[in-house]
């Protein structure tokens, strides 16, 4: 027996050391589910669009972004009313994050990093901080460019000329459409503004009911000019389709795109980080790789600083129009230019 005890030994610390080993590694295994920490987020982009971000901010910051993806009254409503998945930041229109400071949903969040953006981008007490904006542009065909040499780079020339096609998204069917008529309402006055677009109406070959629809058309010379956001127009361009961007010179509406800390966040710390983070060069890479074109509100990013060339001159509408005064005054658009009624 005592010449088979070494023999037993020996497989028996084999044994402990294997149930050992298998224990670690499984304890290991689950570790770092168990550390890795959580951002809860409610937003209104478009999935695929937050998407990248929030796999890229996973990947190299080990925080995982849980994206609820909703329309505008659903995340005011959840944020109102929601007890089982409580948001820790929104990242919507500046539209909706005033709503909800209105509505005391948010807390307020400074600090040396956001501090830096232009205070025309973010809430005068720190309730929301805007992260990129998307201007109203003119796209033109660089075929037509050609041909005529001189390109429109002003709303008052557009009806200048009566063989210029024209195409616009529908007032009805954007925001960022409706935001345009709403901008200029603020500049020029409803009266002046709706005179204006009669007078281009009949140069308007389709009122799209897609963003995108304007560039597509420009790009393929269905029309001369497209009135439409840069980040539509660019992508055509940077595909290689003949079309040249202008930023109409007396000033341009545009879509502001918000983050918030969310009041009461369960993962404050984590929050107010992945909110620094969207202000970052690497945010704009990662878009800008997936053929989301934004100017960042951050004037020390590299994007922020190749746009500052263009002197983009920007209409900075107040909200001052309540919901109820906006549809009146869409509906008076239809009746008095596109059905010509009055």
């Amino acid at each position: 027996m005592r010449r088979y005890l070494p023999l037993l030994m020996s497989f028996f610390l084999t044994i402990l050391a294997f149930s050992v080993t298998t224990f670690l590694a499984g304890y290991a295994g689950r570790q770092p589910e168990q550390e890795i920490k959580n951002v809860n987020l409610y937003t209104t982009l478009p999935v695929e669009q937050i998407a990248v971000l929030a796999e890229e901010y996973g990947r190299t910051m080990n925080v995982k972004v849980n994206v609820t993806p909703l329309t505008e009254r659903e995340l005011l409503q959840r944020l109102q009313g929601d007890g089982q998945f409580q948001a820790d930041v929104i990242i919507t229109n500046r539209f909706i994050v005033k709503q909800a400071r209105k509505y005391n949903l948010l807390e307020s969040y400074a600090s040396e990093q956001l501090d830096i953006i232009p205070s025309r981008f973010r809430d005068s007490e720190s309730y929301w901080t805007g992260i990129w904006y998307d201007p109203v542009i003119f796209a033109v065909n660089q075929d037509y460019i050609k041909n005529n040499g001189r390109v429109p780079l002003k709303w008052s020339e557009l009806y200048q000329n009566d063989k210029l096609r024209l195409a616009i998204t529908d007032f009805l069917a954007a925001e960022a459409s409706a935001n345009l008529l709403y901008s200029l309402v603020s500049v020029q006055g409803e009266e002046q503004t709706l005179a204006y677009l009669k007078k281009i109406h009949p140069q308007i070959v389709q009122y799209s009911k897609f963003l995108v629809t304007p560039a597509r058309m420009v790009s393929l010379g269905e029309v001369h000019l497209g009135i439409t956001v840069q980040s539509e127009a660019k992508r055509y361009v940077n595909d290689g389709f003949p079309v040249k961007i202008f930023y109409p010179e007396e000033g341009t509406s545009y879509i502001l795109t918000a983050a918030a800390l969310v009041k009461g966040s369960p993962h404050n710390i984590e929050a107010k980080a992945f909110i620094e983070w969207l202000t970052q060069d690497r945010a704009q890479e990662v878009l800008i790789k997936n053929k989301f074109y934004f100017i960042p509100t951050n004037p020390e990013t590299v994007t922020y600083q190749e746009y500052s060339e263009k002197n983009i001159k920007l209409i900075d509408y107040n909200d001052a129009l309540s919901n109820e005064q906006q549809q009146k005054l869409l509906d008076k658009w239809v009746q008095t230019v596109r059905l010509g009624l009055k």
